[in-house]
């Protein structure tokens, strides 16, 4: 096994939690059977579908939901028109990522610009366009915002009991700056129950027990 082939998949891995895809070593001069070789040789581990991990790369905590982003081709997929990422983590997905509320890995959920079909188990994809607003890199995953996740679990028809909780931890960790867009991001949502996404958010905080700095209870 040439050193070179290690040095130039780990000048890749380095960037990436210490994962490599197929379609990244390919680009880089490493053909799939060099890969199985290395795999064989336990200079990588597989970990999901066309993903690695360099061996001596620690796993991180939320390594299920990087090599599926990357696995849907997340690190080369160009940015869309409004210039972010084309796969973004959502959902539960995007609430386990910012380390709020208490939810369970159930499947993998992430917005995408146009249709893209996947044979990754457990994955949803959602189309929708987002603007730089809505998306914020996460540990180097792009995510929805804090205040643009809390909305989407809303939306998502989460137990508005756990999306309190995500508040909670959100209020808390200065994570959630901008009470104000995390109700304009509600108003659609409670126009759907002739309400408005203030009062909605309003009822949130309340149910958290908390009141983000900056946000007029009146």
């Amino acid at each position: 096994m040439a050193d070179s082939t290690l040095v130039r998949l780990g000048s890749i891995a380095e960037h990436r939690w210490g994962l490599v895809t197929t379609a990244q070593a390919e680009d880089a001069g490493v053909s799939r059977k060099q890969l199985s070789r290395m795999a064989s040789a336990g200079a990588i581990e597989r970990v999901a579908q066309g993903v690695y991990r360099m061996a001596g790369a620690p796993p991180q905590d939320h390594e299920a939901i990087y090599a599926t982003w990357l696995a849907l081709g997340g690190a080369t997929a160009h940015r869309t028109k409004t210039g972010v990422a084309s796969v973004v983590g959502a959902g539960i997905t995007a609430a386990i990522v910012h380390d709020v509320g208490d939810f369970f890995l159930d499947g993998l959920d992430f917005i995408v610009p146009t249709r893209k079909g996947t044979r990754l188990p457990g994955v949803h994809l959602r189309i929708r366009q987002l603007t730089r607003a809505e998306v914020i890199p996460v540990d180097g995953l792009p995510t929805l915002t804090i205040e643009r996740t809390l909305a989407d679990l809303v939306e998502l028809g989460t137990d508005l009991s756990l999306v309190a909780d995500a508040v909670r931890d959100a209020v808390r960790t200065d994570k959630l700056v901008a009470p104000a867009r995390f109700a304009a991001y509600l108003d659609s949502i409670a126009a759907q129950r002739k309400g408005d996404g203030s009062s909605l958010a309003n009822d949130l905080f309340e149910l958290a027990g908390v009141s983000p700095e900056g946000w007029d209870r009146g």
